[in-house]
């Protein structure tokens, strides 16, 4: 009998819920985005549930919203990215430590030598979550007037990729004999300057740093614009998607798939896991009932504030209880955010305050049941190509965590969808992927 193809599950952990309400449910943890203890209890809660990876995404500004919205979000504060995988690094074993690292507003020369060195400190778990950051207010914190247009920063990651990749071939696999008896360290034969010159870039390299563990962390990236399916497909090796139903998941799938292909790549090489927001409860009724209780701590102003970044314009100028006019401007932020946010209202009619409510709580793809009926979801999308697996976001933290941890995977592992350990040792290996050649040296 074949061997059924098997789930790959991520955690969305920055912020811990993506869920404005989050932090006001009875008994949640309202400091978790930034309280060392409890972050590595959860992570060790997700190993111990076997998870392919803990994904933190970062912002490089407060969130562009309101006072009065900034006053009820959890969001605002947060560890820098490396150094809280670092930590993690220590004190885990296997699961895989995914950053996002900005192609923006940072230096290649950076986030390669950041990267590799987290690849080593963790005996190769990392991975690099590629973007371009969509939030205008970063641009202020870096010395910009104004954030860079939509399809440069797209060209640019596409060279910052290039840049990265290849100072992380600097070193040969073998060009560190450390050979006491000879007094040779490093064989400077097995080492190589990139001297890369393009449009946005020039560095020299090497790398001072070994090559990392995997040759490369695993590339992740997220973007479902035009230009980020085609990044994606160049070059990642996981999408975190955001399509919202199954049909639309299929439709992402099979795009991004021919894209990979039709780019050189094996398709079997880029897995596709859109974001889940999972709601577990004993009866499906009681999980639609936390879901509401929790939809319904969602201050307005919040629910606005979430409606206007998606659109990437003030929502508080539309009439509030008509539908979205049809004349939104376009924006120079998420483009794929902007796309789903009008697609929701217009598919189900909703006006600005009921599309704003739904996505102040959160609007995307959502399996709300028991274990079991939140596995039947999982599974179709598996078994029918809509992903290869979740990027599952919890709805507070501990017990929507543990939840998942103690109920929906312990049914993934009996219909043989999802691993009951750990069969490797690095984030590859978890993912079924190949470790990159060396560009340079064989």
């Amino acid at each position: 009998m074949a061997a059924r193809k098997q789930l790959k599950l991520g955690a969305f952990m920055r912020p811990v819920s993506i869920h404005t309400g989050a932090w006001r449910w009875p008994g949640a943890w309202v400091d978790a985005n930034f309280n060392w203890p409890r972050l590595k209890r959860l992570a060790l809660k997700l190993e111990e549930g076997c998870f392919d990876a803990f994904f933190m995404a970062d912002h490089l500004a407060v969130l562009n919203m309101s006072r009065d919205a900034l006053r009820h979000s959890h969001t605002v504060t947060s560890f820098e990215p490396f150094t809280l995988l670092s930590a993690l690094a220590a004190v885990t074993e296997r699961i895989g430590l995914v950053a996002t690292g900005s192609t923006s507003f940072d230096a290649p020369f950076h986030v390669a030598r950041r990267f590799a060195s987290l690849d080593h400190i963790s005996n190769g778990r990392a991975g690099w979550n590629i973007v371009t950051t969509s939030n205008p207010d970063a641009a202020l914190n870096f010395g910009l007037e104004e954030h860079l247009d939509h399809d440069e920063r797209y060209r640019r990651a596409r060279e910052f990729f290039d840049v990265v990749t290849g100072l992380w071939d600097s070193f040969a696999d073998d060009a560190f004999p450390r050979d006491a008896g000879t007094g040779t360290y490093l064989d400077p034969d097995r080492m190589r300057a990139l001297d890369h010159r393009g449009e946005f870039y020039k560095v020299r390299g090497p790398l001072n740093i070994a090559r990392p563990v995997q040759g490369w962390p695993v590339i992740v990236q997220a973007g479902a614009s035009e230009a980020g399916r085609q990044l994606a497909a160049e070059t990642a090796e996981v999408i975190f998607a955001a399509p919202g139903n199954l049909e639309d998941g299929q439709s992402f799938f099979r795009d991004v798939k021919a894209r990979t292909a039709a780019a050189g790549r094996n398709p079997e090489h880029l897995k596709i896991l859109p974001g889940a927001f999972v709601v577990v409860g004993g009866t499906v009724e009681a999980a639609r009932e936390k879901r509401a209780r929790l939809d319904a701590l969602v201050p307005q102003a919040n629910a606005m504030a979430s409606l206007s970044i998606m659109l990437g314009t003030d929502a508080g100028r539309f009439d509030p209880d008509a539908p979205l006019p049809d004349d939104i401007p376009e924006t120079n932020d998420s483009k794929s955010g902007r796309e789903r946010a009008i697609a929701l209202g217009r598919r189900e009619n909703l006006t600005v305050r009921e599309l704003a409510n739904r996505l102040g709580g959160y609007g995307g793809l959502s399996f709300v049941g028991t274990p079991e009926t939140i596995a039947d979801g999982m599974e179709e999308w598996l078994e029918t190509e809509a992903s290869d697996g979740f990027n599952v976001m919890f709805p507070y933290l501990p017990e929507g965590l543990d939840d998942f941890v103690d109920k929906v995977v312990p049914e993934l592992q009996r219909r043989g969808i999802f691993r009951r350990a750990y069969e490797g040792t690095t984030l590859r290996d978890h993912l079924g992927l190949p470790r990159p050649a060396n560009r340079f040296f064989r």
